[in-house]
């Protein structure tokens, strides 16, 4: 089974302010391990608190923050950062 991938706008502009050579091995990531994965949770883990419900894969120093919609078997990217400011910026 083929997960679709969609990235939200927000998630766009904050992959497009990372390094070119980051955003090729985030998309790679996506179209490779996750798309083609026949559950999306295998990979990364389950967010909690005001989080709580949205799943977060890493590549590298990059965290990616997603919704997994079963019903129309979709991945969602709703937020990209680095590990230490995408949770907050502790």
């Amino acid at each position: 089974m083929a997960w679709r991938i969609e990235v939200s706008g927000a998630a766009k502009k904050q992959l497009a302010k990372l390094d070119r050579q980051v955003q090729i091995e985030i998309v790679r990531y996506l179209r490779e391990k996750i798309a083609t994965e026949e559950d999306p949770r295998r990979h990364g883990a389950p967010l909690r608190r005001e989080l709580l419900g949205r799943w977060k894969y890493g590549v590298g120093a990059y965290r990616l923050i997603c919704e997994i919609q079963d019903e129309k078997v979709m991945v969602l990217v709703l937020m990209v950062g680095h590990r230490k400011k995408i949770y907050g910026g502790h």
